[in-house]
């Protein structure tokens, strides 16, 4: 699905129309339309909880009501081994799937996330069964 940016990308500012896929239940995949990056996200649901407000300005820009049916991502940097890789959830990625709009944002007044936190944070070892 195709996403437009309501806000640039932090460091990706002539980025204007991405397009997310779907690797699986937990990843995705995050490549801009014509020449820029691309990212791998994870959703943070499925790790921790992950909750944070979106700016009232945000939601006017991205058309976001009560209704809207939202997807929240974060970006993740993937490393060898997988235990290396970080996430970051400092500046989530919001898409509205009704209208196709995106943006990033960052969350400034939670202590307990991260900008690169280590996903073998919240990986279950064979010690923890």
């Amino acid at each position: 699905m195709q996403f437009d940016l309501k806000l640039p990308l932090l460091g990706f500012e002539t980025v204007s129309k991405m397009e997310l896929q779907k690797i699986d239940e937990i990843f995705f995949r995050l490549e801009s339309i014509g020449e820029g990056p691309s990212f791998t996200l994870i959703s943070p649901f499925a790790l921790r909880e992950y909750s944070f407000d979106i700016p009232s300005s945000l939601q006017a820009l991205m058309g976001i009501t009560p209704e809207s049916n939202l997807l929240i991502y974060n970006i993740m940097i993937l490393q060898t081994p997988i235990e290396k890789s970080t996430i970051n959830f400092v500046a989530p990625l919001i898409f509205n799937t009704d209208n196709q709009t995106m943006a990033q944002i960052i969350v400034d007044n939670r202590s307990d996330f991260g900008i690169a936190e280590p996903i073998k944070n919240y990986l279950k070892s064979s010690t923890d069964e």
